[in-house]
């Protein structure tokens, strides 16, 4: 049995390290289960958004959540084994993982320190040197997956500024997409949500131009030596719109951002761009394929001189995982 093979606290550590994947507005939308055989991954449906109508949003951080936990355990030795959607009657039982002794590798060790300092930055980048070689690492990371990553031209850029101007523009009457922007950017739960200090002001906004609209802050601008956004944009994507799909680009999310960070890269998931049909199209018009937009990932490089960002807040242990005796 999986207690008498992995200790329980390894588990937990595991799952602590797995919680720290990125989700929408960090509502951190998981549950899992030690039952003593398998952890087992759920959705909660209580914290996922009422204008992700479809789970899409959430499932895609469960999946980041997924990968970021197989990294974390292969750090201490063992090897996970995913079987994704074992129960069909269960549809928000998103996966059961057993675990083996493999040896750890520094390489595995590296990935796991790299759960610790990734963060999502808002703020604009210079542009990511040697591209090509970070490229190659970031699709060996992903591997033999469903999802597709693309690196959009440097003159897809203003297409993808239009499409995240008319996102907004749509939005900006959507009263339960508005209430719950500002709802999870409110500074009042040292848990969860998006804290003051991540967010940006409205001048910071306009020199990324390709980000999502919080309510704007008014502390002092920040990276002032970088007057326009030269991030490389990543697209991940896949054949269909299936729950699998989803969650399958949540796992290719966690590999990117954990292999960019590796590279010493900061990185920021794009994801309002791909909630709507009208921008999807206009991202689809950029890649000429029809395979469905996921994830838009922008990466660069922030200054050095910028002070070290407090860790994002997250949900105690004892809040998204039960342990079965």
């Amino acid at each position: 049995m999986l207690s008498t093979m992995v200790d329980t606290t390894v588990i937990e550590d595991a799952v602590r390290a797995a919680c720290r994947a990125p989700s929408l507005h960090n509502s951190q939308p998981w549950s899992w289960v030690l039952d003593g055989r398998q952890l087992q991954l759920f959705l909660d449906r209580s914290r996922v958004m009422a204008t992700d109508r479809s789970a899409r949003q959430a499932l895609i951080s469960c999946g980041a959540a997924l990968d970021h936990l197989r990294v974390a355990i292969a750090a201490t030795g063992w090897q996970s084994h995913i079987k994704r959607f074992p129960d069909p009657g269960t549809a928000d039982h998103l996966a059961s993982v057993d675990f083996t002794p493999a040896p750890a590798s520094d390489r595995d060790r590296r990935r796991a320190e790299a759960i610790l300092t990734r963060h999502t930055d808002r703020l604009p980048f210079t542009g990511p040197p040697d591209w090509q070689s970070v490229n190659d690492s970031v699709v060996a990371a992903i591997g033999d997956t469903p999802v597709r990553l693309d690196a959009l031209p440097e003159e897809a850029r203003p297409q993808l500024v239009y499409a995240t101007q008319l996102a907004e523009s749509l939005r900006f009457y959507d009263i339960p997409y508005q209430d719950e922007i500002h709802w999870w950017a409110a500074p009042f739960e040292a848990a969860e949500g998006i804290p003051y200090s991540a967010l940006v002001s409205a001048e910071e906004g306009e020199r990324v131009g390709i980000d999502r609209t919080f309510p704007a802050t008014h502390q002092r601008e920040r990276r002032a030596e970088v007057p326009e956004d030269h991030a490389k944009i990543l697209l991940l994507s896949t054949a269909g719109n299936a729950r699998t799909d989803a969650l399958a680009a949540g796992e290719a999310l966690s590999a990117v951002l954990l292999e960019c960070t590796i590279s010493g890269l900061a990185t920021c998931p794009v994801t309002h761009l791909t909630e709507l049909d009208v921008t999807r199209n206009l991202i689809r018009a950029v890649v000429d394929n029809d395979d469905v937009p996921q994830i838009l990932i922008r990466v660069g490089v922030a200054p050095g001189t910028d002070p070290e960002p407090a860790a994002t807040p997250r949900r105690d242990l004892a809040k998204v995982l039960r342990v079965k005796h």
